[in-house]
């Protein structure tokens, strides 16, 4: 009896240790911090993608390039002097992983392939089940791979911001708003409940 309850309690530390193990990155923008923490186990291309590119320190001194009060805010792929950088190669969508495009949840953007994806992702600022597969028109959704657990108020401050089209730009932020790096957390934060 002693010993299964042991290998239980170890179970469950085990687990409890598993769980506390989400990748957590910060990412420090000139509006303030924001944390994310990444669900590989429902998301694994989209977390390792993401994860090697804050790994090459690519996001550093990127802007977000399209913000939209009520939708989303994007970036990953711009600088400040609205110059593309070069991307690792497309991943798969993993749109069907039973994660929804929810205020403050994590997803990948993409072009019109579903299987477009590379450096740019975005944080939702409303729900946007439209956004989940299968899509409404068929393209199979948008692959969420995370949520912000601490700086929603950096997100809400980012949503806010004064937008306007400038070339193929639309709705960027008329004082650029730069992510100044991304960085793996080694001592994982506890998310507010």
């Amino acid at each position: 009896m002693y010993k299964t309850v042991m290998t239980a309690l170890a179970g469950l530390t085990l687990s409890g240790a598993v769980l506390a193990a989400a990748p957590q990155v910060e990412l420090k923008t000139t509006m303030g911090d924001i944390v994310l923490e990444l669900d590989h186990d429902k998301a694994p291309k989209s977390v390792d993608n993401f994860l090697a590119y804050v790994k090459s320190g690519y996001y550093k001194n990127t802007i977000f390039h399209r913000v939209i009060d009520g939708f989303m805010i994007q970036g990953g792929g711009y600088d400040e002097k609205l110059k593309g950088k070069p991307t690792n190669k497309p991943i798969p969508l993993e749109a069907s992983n039973g994660l929804h495009n929810v205020k403050y949840s994590l997803a990948m953007a993409r072009m019109g392939d579903p299987n477009s994806a590379t450096s740019q992702w975005f944080i939702n600022v409303e729900d946007n089940a439209g956004l989940d597969a299968p899509g409404p028109d068929g393209s199979g959704g948008y692959a969420v791979f995370g949520k912000v657990i601490k700086g929603q108020e950096t997100v809400d401050k980012i949503k806010a911001v004064l937008v306007d089209d400038k070339g193929m730009f639309q709705n960027l932020p008329v004082v650029p708003v730069t992510v100044k790096s991304a960085t793996i957390l080694k001592t994982p934060i506890q998310p507010k409940q």
